[in-house]
């Protein structure tokens, strides 16, 4: 049986979602019930991943040219 489209991926008139309509839908389903005191806890460990996720692509990208010369 075919699913219909969810929610998070049309409005009501049927057009789909922008960008950030449909980020701010994914993190209401992500925060559920949770009070937003526990919610930053998840959030801040988001950020901190990116961050190092981050610096080691640009360390790895100056070890790979140094290995090139």
């Amino acid at each position: 049986m075919a699913r219909g489209k969810s929610k998070t991926e049309i409005k009501s008139n049927g057009a789909p979602l922008g960008f950030e309509a449909t980020l701010w839908a994914a993190a209401d389903k992500l925060r559920n019930n949770m009070d937003a005191a526990e919610y930053k806890h998840v959030v801040l460990g988001l950020i901190l991943h990116k961050h190092i996720s981050d610096a080691f692509e640009k360390m790895q990208e100056q070890l790979f040219k140094e290995c090139i010369k």
